[in-house]
């Protein structure tokens, strides 16, 4: 029998310079963040505070452009808070993007897995 833990953090809100047009490098815009990481069979434990700290460390390094390398950044980064990761989901929002119409947000999601050695 195949068994495997998810946690999840949704929803995370920080305040982030991210973005490629001028104002975004110098005023920090709200973005969300929802993180699952799948943990590996026989392993069911991973302190989810350092997945947070994570997360938010990418966020607090500084600019970044855009959102796939946010959440690029955040599964690499829950990948090295513990070697039970497996897998890691990510799904980053913007929410005030001026594209001229209503819209509720831009969202970019990836879905990564721990590579192996030798593979």
């Amino acid at each position: 029998m195949h068994a495997s833990t998810d946690i999840t953090l949704r929803a995370m809100r920080f305040h982030a310079l991210v973005g490629i047009l001028p104002h975004e490098r110098t005023t920090a815009q709200p973005i969300e963040i929802d993180l699952v990481v799948t943990i590996s069979e026989g392993h069911s434990v991973v302190d989810y505070r350092h997945l947070y700290d994570a997360a938010a460390g990418v966020i607090n390094a500084g600019h970044i452009e855009y959102l796939e390398d946010i959440a690029e950044r955040v599964a690499t980064a829950a990948f090295d808070v513990s070697d039970r990761v497996a897998r890691a989901r990510v799904s980053v929002r913007k929410p005030h993007v001026a594209l001229g119409g209503p819209l509720a947000h831009v969202e970019v999601r990836i879905d990564r897995f721990r590579q192996r050695a030798g593979v």
